[in-house]
């Protein structure tokens, strides 16, 4: 029943969010162009439900001349390939508002764990553990708020494994609240800053 319901949320929240802010999606991706020439929004391969691959899009924080099949906190030196705009909207986790439309498509949910990229197998192996691969992605989660980009592997698929045996309204909502504190404050940005 409580999946029933977090669809239906999804769904009214992303629409909700879309039709709010669609304003500021059309400035941040006009401001990206501006930044650096190409298209502002780019998408990547990730795992989702079940471990279904799916795309997500984000807003392009890094130049085109990227590799994008590498998260970017394993790049040897991954300021050198951030725009200026990018590290803003990377603080400020502004570079995922396009996921609204990843959950608004079932691909996504607005809480759940982070969905690693295709190749992040050693992630992947990990959350099999605690059946984190047997629910939807999200657009925050739980290891979002205890850590983000600063918490190893392990410990982010533990942290995930939690809100699988934890998953319930009261949880959503408090990681939701969390968030917004996470994000104002910065907390747990690797790169970008």
């Amino acid at each position: 029943m409580y999946l029933k319901v977090k669809r239906f949320t999804d769904i009214v929240i992303s629409l909700i969010g879309l039709l709010i802010f669609w304003w500021v999606l059309l400035i941040i991706a006009v401001v990206v162009m501006v930044d650096d020439k190409g298209n502002p929004i780019f998408k990547q391969r990730r795992i989702g439900k079940d471990k279904e691959e799916f795309y997500i899009y984000k807003f392009r924080t890094m130049k085109k001349n990227t590799p994008d099949n590498i998260p970017s906190h394993l790049l040897e030196n991954p300021e050198l390939y951030i725009t200026k705009v990018g590290k803003f909207l990377r603080y400020y986790s502004l570079d995922e508002l396009p996921q609204l439309f990843n959950i608004l498509k079932g691909d996504m949910s607005l809480v759940g764990p982070r969905p690693a990229l295709y190749n992040q197998y050693d992630l992947i192996k990990e959350r099999d553990r605690y059946g984190v691969n047997a629910i939807k992605p999200g657009l925050t989660g739980y290891a979002q708020v205890n850590g983000r980009d600063e918490v190893a592997i392990k410990v982010k698929a533990r942290l995930d494994g939690e809100y699988v045996r934890r998953m319930g309204f009261l949880t959503d909502i408090f990681i939701l609240l969390k968030t917004v504190e996470v994000v104002i404050k910065g907390r747990g940005v690797k790169e970008g800053k």
